[in-house]
């Protein structure tokens, strides 16, 4: 408990004017002093707004650092160019191929069909598969559809994946389009064997920190085998794929593989013979869209 002391304030007259305690002059001398901190705070505010209006909008951050390749890689991957058409391979759109595909697992073959492929880079494909009621796979950017005796259907979220990475790391999308991308990374490697064939191997790190390895044939510098190194979202552990390129025939100007062969962790998953390919063609704009009901 305290007990408050209580005087009185003389007007002008002297006169007693009305009482005030001490705590109520104290209490009228705190609000004047919150009064002005309000008002210097208000103050600083509209301050700070003023310059933050005035300030121009914050620029994106500036991209990525240009590629880093070494010059031996550089000049290795010219003559690779060169080799497998130079312009010809460089500028071409579009690939129909159309042959047989395997299907493997355990090293047994659980499936055969004739196949026809037609792709559009960097990343359209309408793969039909079968002969009576032949099933087509569509892929167009990050939308996939499957259609079959059953009708329209999406593909599976494994099935979409394993092609994006295939695709993003296949043959042409690797030498024309990821080895040129910002951030990468492109060096010499050593020496190696590729189906008893001696090869010389470029290590490749993209803006994505995947370990990419290009095996080129020593005598010819047609490239052997791809093998990239890609992190499993269900495993959290890498996955390593690997494609063996083989039967090389000049196309239309162009050296290209008749024979292709996956290899995911070590396990041969696919195979692919072709016997006709044909580059440049049209297709119509729906070739990659799901059919209309």
């Amino acid at each position: 408990m305290f007990f408050v002391d209580r005087q009185t304030v003389a007007d002008s007259s002297g006169k007693p004017a009305a009482a005030m305690t001490v705590i109520d002059m104290r209490l009228s001398t705190r609000r004047l002093r919150l009064s002005a901190i309000c008002l210097l705070l208000s103050a600083f505010c509209a301050l700070a707004l003023g310059a933050q209006q005035q300030q121009p909008a914050q620029t994106s951050p500036p991209p990525s650092r240009p590629p880093v390749i070494d010059p031996k890689a550089q000049a290795l991957l010219d003559k690779v160019i060169q080799v497998l058409g130079g312009p010809a391979f460089l500028q071409f759109k579009t690939t129909t191929t159309r042959g047989r595909t395997y299907a493997i697992s355990d090293e047994s073959t659980t499936g055969l069909a004739p196949y026809v492929s037609q792709v559009e880079y960097p990343d359209k494909r309408r793969f039909t598969y079968g002969t009576k009621k032949p099933v087509v796979l569509i892929n167009n950017g990050d939308q996939a559809w499957e259609v079959d005796k059953y009708g329209l259907t999406h593909q599976q979220p494994e099935q979409v994946e394993r092609w994006r990475i295939t695709n993003r790391y296949g043959l042409e999308n690797l030498l024309r389009v990821r080895v040129h991308e910002p951030g990468v990374l492109v060096q010499m490697g050593g020496v190696d064997f590729v189906d008893n064939l001696p090869a010389q191997i470029i290590e490749i790190i993209d803006a994505r920190q995947v370990n990419i390895k290009l095996y080129l044939n020593r005598a010819t510098s047609r490239p052997l085998r791809i093998s990239y190194q890609v992190l499993n979202p269900k495993t959290q552990e890498q996955d390593e794929y690997a494609d063996v390129y083989s039967d090389y025939r000049q196309i239309d100007g162009i050296e290209t593989p008749m024979h292709v062969t996956r290899f995911v962790n070590d396990e041969r998953v696919a195979e692919t013979f072709r016997n006709a390919v044909k580059y440049g063609e049209n297709y119509p704009p729906e070739n990659f869209l799901p059919p209309t009901q």
